[in-house]
């Protein structure tokens, strides 16, 4: 379990949220992973936000007009304006420029060169998830590419990660903040545009699997197991693409 009420590390996958029919989606994650989803009023656009045991782990933001709903991951920031410009030189696009959410932070949306949409969250007041690691909190964030030599080259200049090969049959790196430092997410390759993903912890990844299903959802990758753990690729009741994983047991 991690429990954090601080700024998370700059470069660390720090939040993520989801455009979507709020209600909706209230209720499908509710039955899913027990959230207690909070709704704001006009003064946040009717922004949610998701809590377990009392701490936040995610949003859910009304659908904007021509968007897909999906999730987004953020990335943590501690000069926001910076890294705009890093993302510009690096051949990124920034798409949403700098903006202040009231007081709780300032963020920026961004298109990395293969293509993948993610955000960059500087906190103020809201620093991020302050739960993850545990069933029904956010555990891991990682990015697919058609070009993942492109995409590591482009988050080394923009966040400086360093990379390391997990090796294997699938040509996937885990980046992390310091040379040798714990991995805060994943890059892989596959074909297609890019995109970043998420996964959320589960303590039965079949029997999330079975929830999903009755709740409305849809199974896109059933359940199998890896060295990492036992993991599902899924979509909810209105088409968002996640992943659900139970940890593998310590060795």
């Amino acid at each position: 379990m991690v429990s954090r009420n601080t700024p998370w590390p700059a470069g660390t996958p720090c939040w993520v949220d989801l455009g979507t029919d709020v209600e909706k989606a209230a209720t499908f994650y509710t039955g899913l992973f027990g959230w207690d989803v909070q709704v704001g009023g006009e003064e946040v656009g009717g922004y949610g936000q998701a809590f377990l045991d009392g701490k936040v782990i995610a949003g859910l933001g009304p659908l904007q007009d021509g968007d897909p709903t999906a999730w987004t991951t953020y990335i943590a920031s501690t000069d926001l304006e910076a890294d705009a410009a890093k993302v510009k030189e690096a051949g990124g696009q920034v798409v949403v420029e700098p903006m202040d959410v009231m007081e709780f932070g300032k963020m920026f949306i961004a298109v990395d060169p293969t293509g993948a949409q993610f955000a960059v969250w500087e906190a103020g007041t809201h620093s991020g998830v302050q739960l993850a690691n545990e069933p029904g909190a956010l555990t891991w964030n990682e990015h697919f590419s058609g070009d993942l030599e492109a995409a590591k080259a482009f988050y080394a200049k923009v966040f400086g990660y360093f990379y390391e090969e997990v090796g294997g049959p699938m040509d996937y790196v885990t980046f992390s903040l310091t040379e040798g430092g714990d991995a805060v997410g994943g890059m892989g390759a596959t074909g297609g545009a890019g995109s970043w993903g998420t996964y959320f912890n589960v303590a039965d990844a079949d029997a999330s699997v079975a929830k999903v299903e009755e709740l409305g959802g849809k199974v896109i990758d059933a359940p199998e197991s890896t060295p990492f753990g036992r993991m599902a690729t899924v979509a909810d009741d209105q088409g968002a693409i996640f992943k659900l994983i139970t940890n593998a047991p310590a060795q």
